[in-house]
């Protein structure tokens, strides 16, 4: 064998570290920031405190606890003989300490690295199958109703969303190299979905729901990038965002990402059945019904607990609770629900409209098997009970005669009752007519639906069977709409009290029209 020469150096050489991202190698932890030098300098750090080496970040609080506790969830290389074994209880609390702030530290970084642009992958790079998938995945995400301007093209962007904090403009999310994410590997499209990272390192807003979005999995984030890669190229620019200071800071949003995003994918219940999960991944991941469900906090985040799925206003329409359909002032049955969000319509209830008419036309290209999974889990949120309609019917002939000389009546009279008469023996005039007495929107806690359906009507519903209805914005008052809607709630919800200040809501709500 031969000898190794061994070099020697009168002193230590200085070694200049160039901090650079590594867009072809798969991200470690949290982010491509675990890529650069300060990855293993945090490793190593507490390599030297607990003798545990960890290959990956985050390093948490749980991951040294399961560390500490057994060899077998962290490789684990023995401290150096000479150092003294300190007190377990000791050590473990102070690593836990550590570990959670490193966590926190990984997790809030207000400048992440930009990953390299990539060139748009060819056509034939993924099967039929695959974007199949992701087609369905795109309608259950309803990438489009919030990426499609009115009138604009799919997904080129630019729907202005008023936020409490500013007006935010969606993106242009088609293949474009320029203005839109031609040029975004996979790895930073799975960023941008699961941490709410931009491919060039800016941190998005949650309007923009990655907090649902990280629990997909894999297989799934797939399916999806390659059927949005595969979708026609709009060379579109969008509109500067509006937010107020401090909010327009993005850097900012590290620290609210440190406080309320959770990532991992779903992690399916072992004590429920797969219908059951299926349904519970669909609504709170890709389909991220809480977006517009559940309340939301002083600083946007969607409110768990009893909050979660409780109802919330978006953009002026009340987005009801979900949490409690089977209790309801009119309770959902699981076969009521399925059909209308397969339809949009339910005989029981009413018809889609507003924001969730888009919704229902996404849902309604999807197997019937996950539409009939989300219904499952909605309803299985409440303890079912005894629908009874009749109680309702009866009082509204009750009331019918009561009401007959009041201004509200003579509108309905005019204006409504040639569609609104078919479920008692009228003709059947421009789709479903559905029957009032058990539309869910005139037995809310607010008038806003029903104020904002008689104002605007449905000119696009979520399926064409439906038909259309007219809006009477430009025919009537404010005066005449107060009327008729105080009419609407006495005659078919008369045991629920009445609305207030509804002529100052109409007010509000004309001048206020919203995106949907």
């Amino acid at each position: 064998m031969g000898a190794y020469p061994i070099l020697t150096f009168p002193e230590v050489p200085e070694v200049d570290v160039v901090m650079m991202p590594r867009p072809y190698d798969p991200p470690l932890g949290a982010g491509e920031s675990a890529s650069v030098p300060s990855a293993a300098a945090i490793a190593n750090a507490v390599f030297d405190a607990t003798g545990i080496r960890f290959r990956e970040l985050p390093i948490t609080s749980d991951r040294l606890r399961e560390a500490l506790n057994g060899p077998d969830t962290a490789r684990q290389e023995p401290a150096p003989a000479t150092k003294p074994r300190r007190s377990k209880w000791w050590f473990g609390g102070a690593a836990g300490i550590v570990g959670a702030l490193l966590g926190v530290a990984a997790t809030a970084l207000p400048w992440r690295t930009a990953i390299a642009p990539v060139a748009t992958p060819g056509a034939g790079t993924w099967s039929a199958a695959t974007l199949e998938r992701g087609r369905q995945l795109a309608a259950v995400g309803d990438c489009a109703v919030c990426h499609t301007a009115s009138e604009g093209a799919t997904n080129a962007g630019g729907l202005a969303m008023e936020t409490p904090f500013g007006t935010l403009y969606s993106t242009n999310i088609t293949p474009d190299m320029t203005t839109g994410i031609g040029n975004w590997s996979f790895t930073a499209f799975d960023r941008a979905m699961r941490q709410g990272i931009s491919r060039d390192g800016r941190h998005l807003y949650p309007a923009f729901p990655y907090t649902s979005f990280s629990k997909m999995t894999d297989g799934d984030m797939q399916a999806l990038y390659a059927y949005m890669m595969s979708q026609p190229a709009v060379a579109q620019s969008t509109p500067a965002n509006q937010m107020r200071f401090p909010f327009n800071l993005r850097p900012l949003m590290a620290g609210w990402n440190a406080l309320f995003l959770r990532q991992g994918e779903y992690q399916p219940d072992p004590t429920q059945t797969a219908q059951w999960n299926r349904g519970s991944y669909l609504v709170n991941g890709l389909g991220h019904c809480a977006a517009c469900h559940s309340p939301r906090n002083l600083m946007g985040a969607e409110k768990g607990g009893a909050g979660f799925l409780a109802g919330a206003m978006v953009d002026g329409w009340e987005a009801p609770a979900l949490n409690q359909l089977a209790n309801a002032d009119k309770p959902w049955s699981e076969e009521q629900l399925f059909r209308y969000l397969r339809s949009g319509h339910s005989a029981e209830h009413g018809v889609a409209a507003g924001p969730m008419g888009p919704v229902v036309s996404e849902l309604a290209t999807l197997p019937e098997s996950d539409v009939r999974a989300m219904a499952g889990y909605l309803i299985s949120l409440s303890t079912p009970t005894t629908l009874n309609l009749e109680p309702q019917i009866q009082l509204a002939g009750s009331l019918q005669s009561a009401q007959a000389q009041q201004a509200g009546e003579r509108l309905f009279q005019g204006a409504c009752q040639a569609c609104h008469s078919a479920a008692s023996g009228g003709p059947q005039l421009f789709g479903v007519s559905p029957d009032l007495a058990n539309n869910t929107n005139i037995f809310s806690d607010r008038p806003d639906n029903l104020i904002k359906v008689i104002l605007q009507g449905i000119a696009k519903p979520a399926t064409a069977d439906l038909g259309f209805m007219p809006g009477f914005k430009d025919s009537f008052s404010d005066r005449q709409v107060a009327d008729l809607v105080n009419y609407l709630r006495q005659r078919y919800a008369g045991q629920k009290p009445a609305w207030r200040d509804v002529e100052a809501q109409v007010a509000r709500l004309r001048a206020n029209p919203g995106s949907h």
